[in-house]
Parts: C-alpha cells; sequence; structure tokens
C-alpha cells in the first residue's frame, strides 16, 4: 500500500483499519488551493469512517515533503478576499486534522517549508529521517506564517516559534526539530522511516478507537477558538501577500523554482 504508484493530487489508501492519505504536486509537493480542499475533503470522509482508526499524512517522496504554498496561486491573488480564501485552504485542513477523532501520524521523509512545517505541527505524532528539514521563510516573503502559527506554537512553544519564523531563510535539522518537540522519532531512511511508520500505525490501530478518540480530545483541549483564530490570521495573510513587495519577492522566488 504504502509504495503504490502516486498520482499528483489527493489519494486515500485505505488498508484495514489504517488510511494513508497521500499528497503529491509536480512542484515539490506544493498545495494549490483545490489540493488543499481536496485533504480537507479526505480528512473528514476518515474522520466519520468507523472503520478507520489510524490515519498516516505522506507524500511523493521522490520530491521534498511539502513546499508549502504554490507560487502560482498566490501571484494570482488579486483582492483581500481572494487572498484570505487562498489562506483558509490551509485554516481548513489544520482545523480538519484538529478535529479528527483518529491519531494522525505523519511520515516526514525530507524538507518542509512553510506551510509544510504546519502540517506537521498538525499531526499527533511525526516521523521522520535525519535528512528532515524544516523552515518558515514566510515573513521573508512578506506574508508571516499566521495560519500554521497556533499548530506551530502548539508544538514547540514560543522561543521555537520566534526562531523558527525569525531566521526565515534557514533551514532547520531533523535534530533541532526533534529536541523542539515537531518531529516525534527520527529514523536513518526512508526505508527505515516506512517501516516505523507501518509499525506505529498498527500499534495504535489494535487500540480501543474510543480511548484514542477521548485521549486526541484531550490533547488537543484549549484550540477550541481556531476556527475563528485561523480564519483572522488568514485574513491577514491574505492581506498581507497583496503587497508590492510581497509580489515582487514571489515573482523572483517563481522565476528560481
Amino acid at each position: 500500500m504504502a509504495n503504490q504508484p502516486m498520482k499528483e493530487g489527493i489519494q486515500v489508501l485505505k488498508d484495514n483499519a489504517v488510511a494513508r492519505i497521500h499528497f503529491a504536486h509536480r512542484k515539490q509537493n506544493a498545495f494549490p488551493a483545490t489540493h488543499l480542499k481536496a485533504l480537507q475533503v479526505a480528512l473528514e470522509e476518515v474522520s466519520n469512517d468507523d472503520d478507520i482508526h489510524v490515519v498516516v499524512l505522506q507524500s511523493n517522496p521522490a520530491k521534498v515533503f511539502c513546499a508549502g504554498a504554490s507560487f502560482d496561486e498566490l501571484l494570482a491573488v488579486k483582492t483581500p478576499e481572494e487572498g484570505k480564501a487562498f489562506f483558509m485552504g490551509f485554516a481548513n485542513v489544520i482545523n480538519a486534522m484538529r478535529r479528527c477523532p483518529k491519531p494522525i501520524i505523519g511520515r516526514i521523509h525530507s524538507k518542509a517549508v512553510g506551510g509544510g512545517v504546519g502540517l506537521i505541527a498538525a499531526c499527533d505524532y511525526a516521523l521522520a529521517t535525519i535528512q528532515t528539514e524544516v523552515k518558515l521563510s514566510e515573513i521573508a516573503i512578506g506574508i508571516g506564517p499566521f495560519v500554521i502559527a497556533p499548530a506551530v506554537l502548539r508544538k514547540i512553544g514560543t522561543a521555537a516559534l520566534s526562531e523558527l519564523s525569525l531566521a526565515a531563510n534557514t533551514w532547520k535539522s531533523a535534530d533541532w526539530a526533534h529536541a523542539k518537540g515537531l518531529l516525534s522519532e527520527l529514523h536513518s531512511d526512508f526505508n527505515a522511516l516506512e517501516e516505523a511508520v507501518a509499525q506505529h500505525a498498527n500499534r495504535l490501530a489494535a487500540y480501543t478507537p474510543q480511548a484514542v478518540a477521548e485521549l486526541k480530545k484531550a490533547l488537543w483541549k484549549g484550540t477550541e477558538d481556531w476556527d475563528n483564530l485561523l480564519e483572522h490570521n488568514a485574513a491577514v495573510s491574505g492581506r498581507l501577500v497583496l503587497s508590492e513587495r510581497t509580489q515582487q519577492t514571489l515573482h523572483q522566488l517563481k522565476s528560481k523554482s
């Protein structure tokens, strides 16, 4: 199941009580709005499937784990309303992960930037390779990591979030992310990672679903206001993406990608 050929977009692969949600995009597993919406729908689908006890979030291992928001779509934004609508894609995904009663395991095989770091933070347990690196580059672009900040803050705390977001051009190592609590386990290579993910998923799937759901509810206590908080933050990013300097930076980054 884990090594099946993957099409671009979002796929849900079910094997007994484990659902793997796989995302893929030709531009380093970046997220256009359509993929964000499809990921939200997939998360809601497995949340409501009583036969599924565990979710694994994974991406195309031929690319980096996640390059964050699609530059093409950010450059296509013309109004604050359009900007908010795009960033609500990430907000809706994070809230769907938060509300999912099943534990979500992240299979993190490589670099993650921006929204990709937010996805890792919203996982309940993230396993990664030692080659993994993370970066929040948003402030250097001119938008700030506002939508994902609550999820990252919940995992690593204010000091580490400050370090990660203000050192916007610096990749942080897997060891750094593990020490701060963003990553739960580190493994030597992809094959070892995949084996550990499968073992952990099968172990969790054997637990009593009701008990696991109550534990997840307890672990996410205090985030009940995130529907409103993340919507507000999406509006902030939606305004900032329209600034002339931000648009110039996005054009420069797109030309290099």
